[in-house]
């Protein structure tokens, strides 16, 4: 089977690196990065031009497209694509809106009766004013658009509130954005892999927004990732599949919009219960390093099953008894300001080292020479015994690669593995 995948980062990388597991799968990715370059084949494309990459699968003729990243999902790619005769893993522009716009997903969750922060819409800095004396401090601003996973603002700060709450509003005609209630308790990242009718539920992860240990500094796109979670609650699967995961689907269905792809679920196990923080249309980065690393299952007959509504008659998905740990390792001045151009080394010792190195801001330079291109650079990723031991693994391979500026979270997964997580505390 011959299945292209669209992207270039850890998460591409790691899907690649999984479907490859198939002896009968060959992978096309494009426009792929050097780390993906070195087990599969790579194309070119513009991934947010949809003739492109419709042209580029044209080009292959694949049995199955991965979309990866959400700017083409939510453009409508995958829409083009099934026009053109393919079978696509990855929701239509209107299913795709559950990412697109947090104000939808609000109204979804809603109809379908899905747990969730009360909310207020804003279109102008006085509303947003106003919603946030309603609810208070902490304070949580979303821009109402995509920001590729830095457009929420959660602070004690009213004028820092405010600032970026202005900041989501003028940043494109129609600029919006959502203010909610803070809920505390732990995050949990939860996928669902669904064929419009069925949602099939993948292991439970936990990921890391701050840049600094602790839940120190600003949000990022996420610095590491652990599975699974020793200290859920009993049945947690099972349950945030009965009262999330379904009921959006079938109001999905219901609304003619069905909902084929990868439904990524980020909760916060409160004192009230869980409650749905937001919604992805796609794989998760970095959880995916740690949730692909634990199936034991095939990943392409899962997604391909998906694409061809076949779920229902899929067995059931087998999970490897270890844990997996990634550790993000970030460019100088990431978030804010991410620096270009220093030269990599000691990826391969460190895969030598018992560890899988996903790649996201890497290139290569005519002297083959590994640089960095921004933001986060590289998903140091680990399996082991229990997440202690995963956590020594994937150190140890970050220890063993440098690069000028770089820097890491020390402390991911550490409570989990020290077993201090109670229900209350906010992060693991």
């Amino acid at each position: 089977m011959l299945i292209l995948v669209i992207g270039q980062g850890a998460r591409e990388h790691a899907i690649t690196h999984t479907l490859l597991l198939d002896p009968n799968v060959e992978v096309v990715c494009a426009p792929g990065n050097p780390g993906i370059s070195q087990i599969a084949r790579i194309d070119v494309v513009h991934i947010n031009e949809i003739s492109s990459v419709v042209d580029l699968a044209k080009k292959h003729k694949p049995d199955l497209v991965v979309i990866g990243p959400e700017a083409p999902l939510v453009a409508g790619v995958a829409d083009e694509l099934r026009s053109a005769g393919f079978t696509v893993f990855g929701p239509s522009k209107a299913a795709a809106a559950l990412e697109g716009s947090k104000a939808f997903a609000k109204e979804i969750m809603q109809a379908a009766g899905v747990p969730t922060a009360d909310s207020k819409y804003c279109q102008t800095i006085a509303q947003a004013r106003a919603a946030l004396e309603l609810f208070g401090a902490p304070y949580v601003v979303k821009d109402d658009g995509l920001a590729a996973g830095k457009g929420v603002v959660v602070t004690v700060d009213f004028e820092v509130a405010v600032a970026h709450a202005l900041a989501c509003i003028d940043s494109r005609d129609g600029g919006a954005v959502v203010i909610e209630e803070f809920l505390d308790g732990p995050e949990v990242s939860l996928f669902g892999v669904s064929d419009g009718t069925t949602i099939v539920p993948l292991t439970p992860a936990q990921d890391f927004k701050r840049v600094g240990d602790n839940d120190q500094g600003p949000n990022t796109g996420g610095m590491g990732a652990y599975s699974p979670l020793p200290w859920a609650p009993e049945n947690f699967v099972s349950d945030v599949t009965r009262t999330v995961l379904q009921p959006v689907i079938d109001e999905m269905n219901r609304r003619g919009t069905p909902f084929v792809g990868l439904l990524f679920a980020g909760l916060a196990i409160t004192a009230r219960g869980v409650r749905v923080i937001e919604f992805n249309a796609r794989f998760g980065d970095p959880e995916t390093q740690v949730v692909l690393a634990r199936l034991n299952s095939s990943l392409s007959e899962l997604l391909l099953a998906a694409a061809t509504g076949k779920l229902a008659s899929l067995v059931e998905l087998e999970w490897k008894p270890e844990s997996a740990v990634t550790v993000v390792m970030a460019a100088g001045g990431y978030p804010e300001s991410p620096v270009a151009g220093a030269v990599i080394t000691g990826v391969k010792l460190a895969e030598e080292s018992g560890t899988v190195v996903y790649h996201a801001g890497t290139k290569t330079n005519d002297a083959g020479e590994l640089l960095v291109t921004g933001g986060r650079v590289l998903s140091v990723t680990a399996l082991g015994s229990d997440l202690s031991v995963a956590r020594t693994q994937a150190y140890s391979g970050v220890e063993r690669i440098e690069f000028e500026g770089e820097h890491h979270r020390s402390d991911i997964a550490l409570k989990a593995a020290l077993g201090e997580i109670r229900l209350g505390d906010q992060h693991g």
